[in-house]
């Protein structure tokens, strides 16, 4: 949160159980106050990607499991991934074992081009498991490379 933006408070009212879980999830969780949680929750819920438009710029990764030993599947999954080269920012690569690999694709572009991209890895044959997460991206912040 920035430094500059205004907090507004507002009271929420729960039933006794409910706040007694909610606390214990603080706990586990690591949080300082209910407030800082209560934050998280909204703006995670603001990331559902039903609430999203398809045109919506936004930054993300698809993480994925697959068998390298499933035929070509290495070589579709990097072709597939040149064919989105505007969208794909970088890739990591780990071995999980023997026959696994899991891919993390770090991801900037319009919602709808990262579902397609999304949408054709995890239908191919020996991908079994593959998860789009996104988040806003702030285009009024100046150039996509700038760190401030």
């Amino acid at each position: 949160m920035s430094e500059k933006e205004e907090l507004t408070r507002f009271g929420v009212s729960f039933p006794a159980q409910l706040i007694e879980q909610f606390d214990q999830y603080i706990i586990e969780q690591g949080y300082t106050n209910r407030s800082e949680a209560f934050r998280d929750l909204a703006r995670r819920a603001l990331l559902e990607p039903s609430r999203l438009r398809s045109d919506q710029v936004v930054a993300g990764t698809i993480v994925m499991v697959y068998d390298h030993h499933a035929s070509e599947l290495p070589s579709i999954l990097t072709e597939l991934q040149h064919n989105f080269h505007h969208s794909v920012i970088s890739t990591m690569h780990v071995h999980l074992n023997h026959d696994q690999c899991l891919e993390v694709i770090a991801v900037r572009g319009k919602l709808s081009e990262l579902r397609a991209l999304h949408q054709q890895i995890q239908v191919l044959k020996g991908v079994v498991y593959a998860e789009l997460s996104v988040t806003f991206v702030d285009e009024q912040g100046g150039s996509s490379h700038s760190h401030r």
